[in-house]
Order: structure tokens, then C-alpha cells, then sequence
């Protein structure tokens, strides 16, 4: 698993897979009001990663702190 975090857009993606490839994620399911999280799937329904909005209030401090950085 591995966490990025992006602090200006306050968005993190949390990794359920080593690499997801262009076009490997062919079905998101928001979760929660519209404005929690996007869960992203595979062809075979698979979860491979989840894209959560305003991450810096509903992650851990820790691990927001390993994330790695992005934009």
C-alpha cells in the first residue's frame, strides 16, 4: 500500500496496488455525501486505489506524514 498526498488540492490516493496502469481503473463508485471519496475499480472488480477529498481531516496524522508528497 501507498499513500500520496497532494496538501494544495488537499487530496490523498491510497494505493491498493504496486501500479495501476492507464485506463486499468474502469468503474469509480463515490462513496459517502458526493465529497468523501471515489473508490476506483479494475475490469474483474477489483478495489485498486481510493481517491479521498479533504484528506487532511479524515486521515491519521501519521500517515498523512509518510505520504508521499505530490504536486
Amino acid at each position: 500500500m501507498r499513500v500520496t498526498y497532494d496538501a494544495v488540492a488537499n487530496m490523498a490516493y491510497i494505493h491498493l496496488v504496486d501500479r495501476i496502469d492507464p485506463g486499468e481503473a474502469v468503474q469509480q463508485v463515490v462513496a459517502g455525501d458526493g465529497t468523501t471519496a471515489v473508490l476506483d475499480f479494475d475490469a474483474r472488480g477489483r478495489l485498486l486505489g481510493v481517491e479521498l477529498f479533504d484528506a487532511g481531516s479524515r486521515l491519521h496524522p501519521d500517515l498523512l506524514d509518510a505520504a508521499e508528497r505530490i504536486g
